[in-house]
């Protein structure tokens, strides 16, 4: 008869999702899992498989979380659609844990070019962010706030592209004001 967990796999999944997302895959160390969730080894693999596995969870869990928050927003028909890209650029200017940036631009860089399952979920998510710019730009054309001639997908690449450079930018130090300026430069690009 296998024993009941003694664990709230939950909160060691949101645990292990913070530590990835502080030190990256490669440096999380098993180790480190086990300190930041309080279990032991054997329950790690016997809950999650493996380290890859747990990773994968955390990493869905942060964009279901994080994405589904932005797309949202963006999605939020009550406000007109300038004024909702906007407010995803203050969210991101607001981050109060700047220095961890973001779990998705950090993975992106760290291994969606050698890991096919993770390049797979990250596809998916970018997807999701897409199609959410998408749809706010056309709203924001129809409401006549943005008349770039732009194609509606490049503009919603741009726009990803924006938030993950700005994402990056924080990082590495860069101050509110510098920020806001990138913020306010891409809200011209759509000729606002």
């Amino acid at each position: 008869m296998a024993r009941p967990r003694m664990f709230d796999e939950d909160r060691a999944l949101e645990a292990a999702m913070r530590t990835f997302w502080a030190h990256g895959y490669d440096a999380t160390s098993t180790q480190d899992l086990c300190g930041a969730t309080g279990l032991g080894r054997s329950s790690i693999y016997n809950t999650f498989s493996s380290k890859h596995d747990l990773f994968r969870r955390a990493l869905a869990r942060y964009m279901d979380e994080k994405t589904g928050a932005q797309v949202e927003l963006l999605e939020d028909g009550t406000r007109p659609a300038v004024e909702r890209i906007r407010t995803l650029f203050r969210l991101v200017i607001d981050d109060e844990e700047p220095e961890t940036g973001c779990l998705t631009v950090n993975t992106t860089v760290e291994l969606a070019r050698r890991d096919p399952v993770v390049a797979a979920a990250l596809e998916r998510d970018l997807q999701r962010r897409l199609a959410s710019f998408r749809a706010v730009i056309e709203a924001g054309r129809r409401d006549g706030a943005i008349t770039s001639g732009r194609d509606t997908g490049d503009l919603a690449r741009f726009l990803n592209a924006v938030i993950g450079g700005m994402r990056v930018s924080a990082q590495g130090g860069a101050d509110r004001a510098a920020l806001e300026a990138i913020a306010e430069t891409a809200l011209d690009a759509l000729g606002r």
